[in-house]
Formats: C-alpha cells, structure tokens, sequence
C-alpha cells in the first residue's frame, strides 16, 4: 500500500470558495493497492488542504486491516468494510465518523476500484451486476432495521431487476444529467458569474448553482444577475455551505425567494436533523438539500426520518466508502428522495457518477429530479477523466472507480516536496 498527500493550490484562484470555506486547496489522501496478481487499487477521500496529512496518517493507521486481505469479490468487500469501521478501539474516535471515517472511505473505493478493475468493468456497471443478495450483504444493516430492513431492501432491488437491462443500455447511450457549480464560486465576481453562467445554459446544462452566505446584499446582486443571465427556465440552486443558524437561515432565503431557488443547500449544521427539517417546513415550496457533510448512514436514516430534506447530497468519500453509499442510496429509494450527490471536490465528479448510474439501473430506476453535481476543475490530473456532453455526464466505459490520478501529477503535486509547492 502506498499514501500519498496530494494537494492543488486552488486558493490562488479561489476556485471551490465559499461562506464557510474561503481558500480551498483541494487535495486528496491518496491511497493504491497493490495485489498479488499485479493489479493496482486507486481511491482517495477528499479535503481542502490542511489536515490532509492527518488523514494520510489515518490511513496508514488502517493498513493493517487490508494489507493481506482479500478483495476479490463483493463478500470479501463487505468482510473489508466491516473490519475497517468495527474495530472498537478505532472506532472510538468516531464512532464511524471524521477522520478515520474518510480513511477507511478511501480504503474501501481503492478495494472496490481493484475488484472492478479485475472484472474488467467499469464500477457502476460491475455494481450493476451483482445480485440483490449480495448487495444486501455488503451493507451494515446495524442501526438502520428501524427505518429498512434487510428483506425490505431486497424487494427494493428484486424490483429494480425488471427493465435494468434497457437502463443500462440507456445510461451507456445517453448519460446522466448534471448540474454545474463552475459558475457559483463566491470568491468570482459578477462579470465571471455572468459569462460562466451563460456558457453553462450554452453547453446544455439546466440547472447551475450559486454560493451564498457571507453578504445578502451581495447574494441577491449576484442572484439576480444570473438570473437575469440564464432567464426563468433554468434551475438556479443555492449553497450556504453551513453559514447560518436556523432563523437567520429561513429569513436569508426568503430574502433571495424573488430570484426562484431551485433549493438552499447546507443552510445550517450538517449535524442539525430537526434543524433542518424546521428550515424545510418553514421555506416550503423552497427546497432543502444537504449531505456533503453527513457523517454516515445512522444521520442520513434520521434526516430522512425527520422528512428534514427534498435532495440527498451524498457523498463518495465522506462515509465509508461505496459499501455504506449502498446503504444510503437504498434508504433514499425507501424513503423517496431524489439523490443528487455532492461533486465538488477533486475527483469527486469521476467517483460519483457510478453511484447514481447504478442507482439509475438497480435501485431507484428514475432519474426525474435527479442531477450529479458537476465542477469543471482538475479533472486532467486522471487517467479516466469525467467527460459531459450537453450537461450529461458520459458513462465511465474505463474498469474501476475513475480513481487513478496520472503519476506525474501526483509527483509534481504530493505535499510539500512536490515541484508544484517547493516553488512557491
């Protein structure tokens, strides 16, 4: 196993700023596998910049538990999953949340990349052909029978079995529909929301989304110049990234109701359930969207409990990787909530697409409402970059999860020997 701390200076053009989150650097914890036969598992988990070393060393931590393991199949996945988030003296530093949380993410994604890779398939079309069974038996059902049960989720996927065929067929001919944040960066100014705003709608996109939460003043500016940019057919979602407590972010939106958001994502704290289904009653017909955050399956449950969110945000390396995503995206369809997933991050945009086309072709079998977040950043540091045709996402054709970053990326930018930071 090697760990690599890979980090982009993307602060110096404020590319990823927010409220909360003013100079990102997107980096990844960046792990590979190697296996006996010579086959290689990529996978990362995704931060903005400082801290990133800790969860190297995280992973590290980890090693024990997969090097010599077999991954070579999706019950030995799901073996994998369960001793990296079951240990007990580990696993009191969460429980299954923070840092050892986004390790194990990324050791888990590295196990299923090799796995896909050794199919030969792609991951969303290699999770695609595994049964009903033995997707149920890949997921940690603990602290979630109240909500789904095991059998339940089987129905859920037995049903999904008719017609998966023509969906598969579908998603390899026509995509999945994406929305892009490129425009929305609080730290742009309005000219550059404007140009990029019109250049999404041109490139075929039908919804975009905004930052906002540092200024109302500023938010309803640049809101109204996109609007004014892109016209009424066009979806416009905002993001407030955390910044408010739960009045203030009920009167924040209202404030930017005349500019018709499409949804407030992440208007208060992640960890907030009835905050946030407070928020929702109170903004109706406005959306709520969150998920980003959300440390992992048993808080995902509880906010779809709640009736606290209109769109899952989840994440592809924020819980623990593909395994606990199964569970979530199962949880979702019970529930009937679209899920949109978070893809602004390095390498999040190649990762999560597989989610939501294997949730397309063998769980929810709908995409209506359904979008995957898309950011036009770094993706040429990747051997299988993410590719959009008229604001649709291409179906991965490479074998694995989209994960391998080009080695000399990962040289000129592995922290802080790499050329990219001994030069600045």
């Amino acid at each position: 196993m090697d760990v690599i701390d890979v980090r982009f200076p993307t602060s110096r053009s404020l590319d990823g700023s927010d409220a909360m989150n003013p100079d990102p650097d997107y980096s990844a914890a960046y792990v590979v596998l190697h296996a006996d036969d010579g086959r290689e598992g990529h996978g990362f988990t995704f931060t903005i910049g400082r801290g990133n070393d800790i969860c190297c060393a995280a992973i590290e931590t980890l090693s024990e538990y997969v090097i010599g393991a077999d991954v070579d199949g999706p019950a030995a996945l799901g073996d994998l999953y369960r001793r990296l988030t079951h240990d007990s003296q580990i696993r009191w530093l969460g429980p299954e949340k923070g840092v050892m949380h986004l390790a194990a993410a990324a050791l888990v994604n590295a196990a299923w990349d090799l796995a896909a890779r050794r199919a030969g398939l792609p991951l969303w079309k290699y999770l695609s052909g595994l049964t009903p069974e033995e997707i149920v038996a890949c997921v940690d059902w603990r602290y979630l029978t109240d909500a789904l049960t095991p059998e339940a989720a089987l129905a859920i996927l037995r049903e999904a079995e008719e017609g998966k065929a023509e969906r598969i067929a579908e998603i390899e001919r026509d995509g999945y529909p994406a929305y892009t944040t490129s425009p929305g960066w609080l730290g742009y100014d309005d000219e550059k929301v404007v140009r990029l705003a019109r250049e999404a709608v041109a490139e075929g996109y039908t919804q975009i989304k905004l930052k906002v939460g540092a200024d109302l003043e500023d938010d309803r500016r640049r809101f109204a110049a996109a609007r004014s940019a892109v016209g009424p057919g066009i979806r416009i979602a905002v993001d407030a990234n955390q910044r408010w407590d739960v009045d203030q972010a009920v009167e924040w939106t209202k404030a930017l109701a005349e500019f018709d958001p499409w949804w407030i994502e992440e208007p208060t704290s992640p960890d907030d359930v009835l905050g946030h289904a407070a928020i929702r009653k109170r903004l109706a017909p406005i959306k709520v969207a969150t998920g980003e955050h959300v440390h992992n399956r048993v808080m995902f449950k509880q906010l779809l409990q709640a009736g606290a969110i209109d769109f899952l945000q989840l994440d592809a390396a924020r819980v623990a990787g593909v395994n606990e995503n199964l569970a979530i995206l199962l949880l979702a369809k019970h529930f009937g909530v679209p899920v949109c997933p978070h893809a602004g991050g390095v390498g999040l945009c190649e990762l999560v697409c597989h989610l939501s086309m294997f949730d397309y072709t063998s769980v929810s079998a709908t995409m209506d409402d359904r979008v995957i977040e898309y950011v036009d950043h770094l993706h040429e540091h990747f051997t299988a970059p993410t590719v959009i045709e008229n604001g649709r996402y291409r179906a991965p054709t490479e074998p694995g999860f989209s994960a391998e970053m080009k080695r000399d990326s990962l040289i000129r930018f592995s922290y802080p020997h790499g050329p990219e930071w001994r030069s600045n």
